[in-house]
């Protein structure tokens, strides 16, 4: 049997926070493209794949890729055939941009899944966890960011009651708030990580029908990142990183929360249920 897997979606897509075998790739070069540097869970499931059907897999993420461009540049590129398989996984970006648009996302997002679906595809996509708690921002932060994944998490909730297909729950899986799931960065799995979405994917799979004779091993090489890498890959890169996501977040979070803090006009009654 043959199976045409394509895959969407942003940097944990590409595989970033996975290096392959040999390979001197870091997080700083998050930028290169599927199988120049890193592996990842979409490359480890079409591998498991291929362990019982031929495969066909075409891997389009790239990083910081946000839900239009994953609608305007990606979707394109997966031409006009049949489609056995596609991985849409993709928001994150987008919760962290000053110009974050709920609605624009969901239009992406659903014009993606009935053009993959009417080509024959078994959607497969997430429901996003906690970020904030992962990654350990202040609660004033983390609180806004969190509901604007859950604005995300709702549109895949749509996507899921329309178009069925698979969606694992990250928040559900234990491990994913568990230090070793995540690469130094914290934002991007490790490839602990990437394993186990991989193999929740082909346990899922292999449910519905889908032989897989060999599933993504669970076994890695990589150890936890220490708390002296922790803390260079901070001082390197995270706290850079935290400066520029501060320039689109910050701001809309501040406002946020100087609005929770501050009394209710005169007159106005407060009630609770």
């Amino acid at each position: 049997m043959s199976l045409h897997y394509v895959a969407l979606g942003d940097s944990t897509t590409v595989g970033v926070g996975d290096p392959m075998k040999g390979s001197t790739t870091d997080l700083a070069g998050a930028g290169a493209r599927p199988g120049e540097g890193w592996r990842g869970w979409a490359s480890l499931l079409a591998d498991s794949l291929g362990s019982s059907h031929r495969v066909t897999f075409t891997n389009l993420a790239t990083s910081g890729a946000t839900a239009p461009v994953v609608a305007a540049e990606q979707l394109p590129s997966t031409g006009t055939g049949p489609i056995d398989l596609a991985s849409l996984i993709v928001g994150v970006n987008d919760t962290m941009r000053s110009g974050f648009d709920a609605a624009q996302i969901r239009e992406c997002l659903l014009c993606c899944a009935e053009q993959l679906t009417a080509r024959g595809a078994l959607l497969l996509t997430v429901r996003f966890h906690d970020h904030g708690h992962v990654f350990g921002l202040p609660s004033w932060l983390r609180g806004p960011l969190w509901q604007r994944i859950e604005q995300v998490n709702a549109v895949y909730d749509e996507l899921s009651s329309r178009y069925g297909g698979i969606r694992i729950d990250l928040a559900a899986c234990p491990e994913v708030y568990r230090r070793e799931y995540w690469s130094v960065d914290r934002l991007h799995p490790g490839e602990r990580g990437h394993r186990h979405l991989a193999r929740a994917f082909a346990d899922a799979l292999a449910l519905q029908g889908l032989p897989i004779a060999t599933p993504p091993a669970l076994d890695c090489a990589v150890h936890t990142p220490s708390q002296w890498a922790d803390a260079v890959w901070m001082l390197r890169e995270g706290v850079p990183w935290l400066a520029r996501r501060a320039n689109d977040l910050t701001p809309w979070a501040a406002r946020l929360a100087l609005s929770q803090l501050r009394p209710p006009p005169a007159g106005v009654r407060i009630t609770s249920s």
